[in-house]
């Protein structure tokens, strides 16, 4: 019984690490995706029109592929150093996926009335405040205002957006503000996922239907 029980201990422990290591990974790329996105973006003129405009993000572009190409010809030349490369994505994935201290929670007035909601409707009424009349938000602008109010501290955009899908809330990887487009949450599915009672259609609405 002994042996049997040390035995399933030791499987589920190696099933554990192997999702953690999973999930790291998903993080890890996430976020590199994004920081590169965002980077490459950002290379685009706003005082300039047509083509002009588009030479940052081009050159940028061309940049990365060089580098990528530079990278691939590195491990050709000396495939011994994918083992380090291996072991050091591995810590990275490994540390990305750090269990959570914090939960997603709007700002609130006060620590009482943060801690008597439910994460769910915290995020959710946290995403309306940054939202307000507009029709989509970046989720780097929902974490630099958590940030502001002192929540979510070291977070990345990608720790953001694992711990929103978590709660059920649409993630949308491209929502364009601003003529960037890039992860954020628009207000139609938010509301068609969480509808309040002005987006509940009324009784007399229902009825006609």
């Amino acid at each position: 019984m002994n042996r049997r029980l040390a035995a399933a201990v030791d499987v589920a422990t190696r099933s554990g690490m192997a999702v953690r290591l999973a999930t790291g990974s998903r993080t890890l790329y996430d976020r590199i995706t994004e920081g590169l996105t965002a980077w490459v973006a950002a290379g685009r003129r706003d005082d300039l029109t047509g083509y002009r405009a588009a030479l940052g993000p081009l050159l940028r572009l061309a940049l990365l592929g060089a580098l990528a190409y530079g990278a691939y010809r590195t491990a050709r030349a000396a495939p011994w150093l994918m083992w380090f490369a291996a072991g050091a994505w591995a810590l990275a994935a490994w540390r990305a996926a750090a269990p959570a201290e914090e939960s997603v929670e709007g700002p609130a007035d006060t620590p009482d009335e943060a801690s008597a909601e439910a994460p769910v409707e915290a995020a959710v009424a946290l995403l309306r405040e940054v939202l307000g009349d507009r029709p989509a938000v970046h989720l780097s602008e929902v974490l630099a205002h958590l940030q502001k109010h002192g929540q979510g501290e070291g977070w990345k955009v990608a720790d953001l957006r694992v711990r929103l899908e978590a709660l059920g809330i649409p993630v949308d990887p491209r929502v364009k503000v601003g003529k960037v487009p890039t992860r954020g949450v628009r207000g139609a599915d938010l509301n068609a996922r969480f509808p309040t009672e002005e987006t509940c259609p009324s009784p007399t609405q229902v009825d006609a239907a």
